[in-house]
């Protein structure tokens, strides 16, 4: 589930409310840094939220998203109900996603100046590479989740892209320029992903372990109040989605997954993908056989077409 904001007739903004495969293909999503005055889910609704400082930011997003031609974009400071627990632990889980699946990406960064960009190159990359929002913990899924990130300056000014600054980008962070264009986490080792993280900060001790769940493909609920036990649980997880993958790696290997079988072609697929994975499968194929069954302990199933 997803809430979604679009503008209304009278200029103002509303949320609809949308499941599974009716969440829209196409929305902008807004990156940004928490300051004071946020507009939250609550004053959304009571319609006070235009007297903080935070509306300004939903406001260029919306705008921006409009002259993208993005009917729907979302903003998480009141796009999630923080009071409900099951759905902010459900949104945490789901963010990695939202971010990947997203059209564009508005990266806002309110301290990188228009002065700094009417200037020479120096003010302007120094504004750029001090940024906060490249100190922050939540960011970084948000950097590399995306396909299409841009970056905005505080007075909403583009100042360029994922893809046309991955240099500058690479060296304020040291992610690899493969992780920035897209190629899959996965191939990165557990040290180099947690490595990404190291200098970045979050407010809520929780947050550093909440914040790096979709790097590493990891789904456990948030428990506010457990402070440094989330990074244990998640090393935890980390660990056992390892071992995991090692056992589908090994059975790859075995006479399940042999070059003489019977199908055409076999594929090892992790539970949670399968819905995911066969709607892309058989989109525009026609009439398919196939066989798709699990495998105990492993937590993948064995996709085969006859």
């Amino acid at each position: 589930m997803i809430r979604l904001l679009q503008y209304n007739n009278d200029g103002e903004f509303s949320l609809t409310t949308f499941f599974d495969d009716k969440i829209p293909k196409k929305y902008a999503i807004l990156s940004h840094t928490w300051e004071a005055e946020e507009v939250t889910f609550e004053d959304l609704q009571g319609g006070t939220g235009t007297r903080k400082a935070g509306y300004n930011k939903i406001r260029f997003c919306g705008e921006q998203a409009r002259r993208d031609g993005l009917q729907y974009f979302w903003v998480d400071t009141c796009c999630i109900d923080k009071s409900s627990s099951a759905e902010l632990s459900e949104a945490i889980n789901s963010m990695f996603r939202w971010y990947r699946q997203s059209t564009k990406c508005y990266a806002y960064l309110p301290d990188v100046p228009r002065s700094a960009i009417n200037t020479d190159d120096l003010p302007w990359e120094s504004a750029f590479r001090n940024s906060k929002w490249f100190t922050r913990g939540w960011t970084l899924q948000e950097l590399i989740a995306p396909e299409a990130v841009e970056f905005f300056s505080a007075e909403g000014i583009r100042l360029g892209d994922k893809r046309s600054m991955e240099q500058q980008i690479h060296e304020i962070t040291n992610i690899p320029v493969r992780a920035l264009q897209g190629y899959p986490l996965s191939e990165f080792t557990v040290a180099e992903r947690l490595s990404w993280a190291a200098n970045r900060k979050t407010t809520r001790k929780e947050d550093q372990a909440y914040c790096l769940l979709g790097i590493f493909d990891i789904f456990m609920p948030s428990i506010y109040g457990e402070e440094n036990n989330a990074f244990a649980r998640l090393e935890d997880e980390i660990e056992r989605r390892s071992k995991m993958m090692m056992k589908a790696k090994h059975l790859s290997g075995t006479s399940i997954l042999r070059s003489d079988s019977i199908f055409s072609q076999q594929r090892l697929i992790p539970r949670e993908d399968v819905k995911e994975f066969l709607a892309d499968a058989f989109r525009g194929a026609g009439t398919v056989r196939a066989v798709i069954h699990g495998l105990p302990g492993i937590g993948y199933c064995l996709f085969s077409i006859v």
